[in-house]
């Protein structure tokens, strides 16, 4: 699918590179317009497109720009890390009524170094997890095929996330999805060449991969619309 974004402007790579080597305020601060119009603009941009074409195959999954994009500052409260700005401008899009990184849904982030591309659960609540667990262990043959479609095989490769190193508790050693239920995290993940963030492929790459991966989403959030259409008004 084509759409009217023509990339980011040279700017805005120039922007990143000088941030890498003056992550401080006092280099920021002269700079904040060319970020707010090189940067934060075109990405706003970029969002809408992907929104007009997620309508097709992810319509539960539009985002207004103004939710799905992550603010620059960064959160050094509790991190040996104090440099004030983020080295990347990142958007996601979570599934419509859900939170943004206790269920599935898409991700994309823009920088000089590349395009990280990718969609999944990433922090699931021990209820959420209990409940994708149980159902990757009764249709775990259906969740094999969406995880290792050639679509994804060739965009993303093999699943990605953390492990533990025995199946949980409440599911048999001898489960035939053994493999997958020790996973605590469901993703997929692809990093793109930088050279692209300055050209219409930008789009073109994003849109391809969450079109690919729209079903392995569906799937995992599957058992979360569920139990969300089962409880009584008011309860979210």
């Amino acid at each position: 699918m084509r759409s009217g974004f023509p990339g980011f402007p040279p700017e805005a790579m120039t922007f990143y590179r000088g941030l890498a080597r003056n992550n401080r305020r006092e280099w920021f601060q002269p700079r904040k317009q060319i970020y707010e119009e090189k940067v934060k603009a075109p990405m706003a941009e970029l969002v809408q497109a992907m929104n007009q074409a997620m309508m097709k195959f992810a319509p539960d999954y539009v985002t207004d720009a103004g939710k799905a994009i992550y603010r620059i500052y960064r959160d050094t409260r509790f991190s040996p890390d104090k440099t004030p700005y983020k080295m990347q401008i990142a958007a996601s899009f979570a599934r419509r009524g859900m939170e943004k990184h206790g269920a599935a849904g898409y991700y994309f982030a823009i920088s000089h170094k590349g395009v990280d591309v990718g969609g999944g659960i990433y922090m699931p609540p021990p209820e959420t997890l209990r409940a994708v667990r149980t159902r990757i262990a009764d249709r775990h043959a259906e969740f094999r095929r969406l995880a290792a479609s050639s679509a994804i095989r060739r965009l993303f490769g093999a699943m990605q996330g953390e492990q533990l190193t025995r199946v949980p508790k409440g599911f048999a050693c001898d489960h035939p999805a053994a493999d997958l239920l020790r996973f605590k995290q469901f993703l997929l993940f692809a990093t793109l060449e930088p050279e692209i963030v300055t050209t219409p492929k930008l789009f073109t790459e994003i849109e391809k991969r969450f079109r690919a991966m729209a079903p392995f989403l569906e799937f995992l959030n599957a058992p979360l619309v569920e139990t969300r259409r089962g409880r009584p008004e008011g309860l979210f």
